[in-house]
């Protein structure tokens, strides 16, 4: 058990990293990855819901929907609403996440804006949760995976966002500058990322 916890673990941040390597969650990645401070509250906005909602989801699954139910004699399987079921659990999670924001740090909730809500969409959470139904994880394997995802999208975010910062600074030959330079940067990080693969 202690192995295969490492094992997700350093696979979920390092090896199968959901932006970097599954390209999954680009939006959010490339939306708020201009400014560092930003790139942080989007972080710990994805670390809350993924890891909740891969909690929330894999207890679901496992009380709720991988069971078959006798309603008037027939034998129901309600595993055909899971990914409704998923959405509904992360717009909820989003929704309190918004509320807390608001309450909290209106500056940060401001700088987000519409990315925010966009969490809902995002299709990195949604596929922390179908990836551990599919590979048969408990719920305590995950939550684990969940939140290692989580620290995997904040891993790639934040340096991501480091390194925009210190293009903003440097002399970017014209054609390139903006998004172009943002793209490329994204792709190398990504290759630099694939020399962990291998490790698990």
């Amino acid at each position: 058990m202690p192995d295969n916890i490492l094992a997700i673990t350093i696979g979920a941040i390092l090896v199968n990293n959901f932006v970097l390597a599954k390209f999954l969650g680009i939006c959010p990645f490339l939306g708020v990855s201009k400014k560092l401070s930003t790139a942080l509250g989007m972080s710990g906005a994805v670390i809350f819901v993924m890891t909740l909602s891969s909690l929330v989801t894999a207890l679901i699954y496992k009380f709720v929907l991988s069971k078959t139910f006798m309603i008037g004699g027939t034998a129901v399987n309600l595993v055909f609403l899971k990914i409704l079921v998923f959405i509904v659990v992360i717009a909820s999670l989003v929704q309190l996440v918004e509320i807390i924001l608001q309450k909290i740090s209106p500056p940060l909730y401001q700088a987000l804006g519409i990315f925010l809500p966009l969490i809902t969409t995002n299709c990195a959470v949604l596929g922390a949760a179908e990836l551990s139904v599919q590979a048969g994880r408990g719920v305590l394997e995950s939550t684990i995976f969940g939140f290692c995802s989580a620290l995997g999208f904040a891993l790639a975010l934040i340096l991501f966002s480091s390194l925009r910062e210190k293009l903003d600074l440097a002399l970017v030959p014209k054609p390139l500058e903006g998004t172009a330079i943002a793209l490329i940067t994204a792709g190398i990080l990504a290759m630099a990322f694939m020399g962990f693969s291998g490790l698990v």
